[in-house]
């Protein structure tokens, strides 16, 4: 089988968006002082367009930038935003934002949270680092900077891991790479956005911890999930409460008859398994049945694949 496709090397995260460049900020003049020609003031605006793009810091109209569409990041804590703005307002933006150029003005790809804090400050300029990227690294880059900084809530997070798959066709073992997860942490992140809606409301707002869904998504019934999810919120059940009553609510499993093979039937299970080099079960219902082939490794998948059709 083929290998699977690597992901694109974006696991740096923040260091894929600055890399090893040194940041010289770079201002762009003041219109009233300004007393070039237009097509002066163009070239030099290309040429400091040109110099940011290569590393420096360019000071942009806040009014020229838009949010990311693509920013898993929904919810911004409005106080927590009050206090950055004071920061900014008492010592200024020290991190710039990073941008994408558009057709027209520029678009976030990390920083939305300053972006809307200088608003609140009344800044018109703001430092920027403006970068070339594609859409998906646009898109890839956004989730792993609020990841990398924790700006996400449980079901914002999950939302953007299913983006990069549903959106970019990423497996999760590439998402995996990309985001710098584990394989384990990505599938279970995952199954959150299978919970009710009233559920994933609990967890996004902190009410109830991601352990908390993580134990819910075992309960098979919904209604249930919702019920344990309001309690765990209003009373503070415990993760292994929950888990236990997760097992309570899984219906026992029914063990199949065992069917009692003829002579016959077992001897050609035995021809079978001495041709393929694998267990084989033949299971029969009067004239109908099937034919279980057993395999457990992708190369010896392979290597019955080639035996049977190598018999046309």
């Amino acid at each position: 089988m083929a290998a699977p496709k690597k992901a694109k090397g974006l696991g740096k995260g923040l260091d894929a968006l600055f890399g090893d460049v040194e940041v010289t900020p770079v201002k762009s003049p003041d219109k009233k002082e300004s007393s070039k020609p237009a097509k002066a003031d163009t070239a030099a605006k290309k040429s400091d367009e040109t110099e940011a793009s290569q590393g420096g810091v360019l000071y942009i109209d806040i009014n020229d930038i838009k949010p990311n569409t693509g920013q898993p990041r929904k919810h911004f804590d409005e106080e927590k935003l009050e206090e950055l703005a004071s920061s900014i307002q008492q010592h200024g933006l020290i991190q710039p934002i990073v941008l994408r150029k558009l057709k027209t003005g520029y678009e976030i790809v990390a920083g939305e949270r300053r972006w809307r804090a200088c608003r609140i400050v009344g800044l018109k300029e703001v430092p920027c680092i403006v970068k070339e990227l594609t859409d998906e690294e646009n898109m890839l880059l956004a989730i792993i900077e609020n990841m990398q900084r924790e700006d996400l809530n449980p079901i914002e997070e999950a939302e953007g891991l299913k983006q990069m798959i549903d959106t970019y066709g990423l497996t999760q073992e590439q998402v995996s790479y990309s985001v710098g997860k584990s394989r384990p942490y990505i599938t279970n992140s995952l199954r959150l956005l299978k919970l009710p809606e009233e559920v994933r409301t609990l967890t996004a707002s902190g009410e109830i911890s991601v352990g908390h869904a993580k134990a819910l998504a075992a309960v098979k019934d919904r209604d249930k999930q919702i019920t344990l999810a309001k309690k765990t919120a209003k009373d503070g059940l415990s993760v292994r409460q929950i888990e236990l009553m997760a097992k309570e609510t899984k219906a026992p499993a029914r063990k199949a008859p065992k069917v009692k093979k003829s002579a016959d039937e077992k001897k050609i299970e035995e021809d079978m398994k001495n041709a393929l080099g694998t267990k084989v079960n033949l299971n029969r219902k009067g004239k109908k049945g099937k034919i279980e082939i057993e395999f457990y490794s992708d190369e010896e998948l392979e290597r019955l694949i080639e035996l049977i059709t190598s018999l046309k």
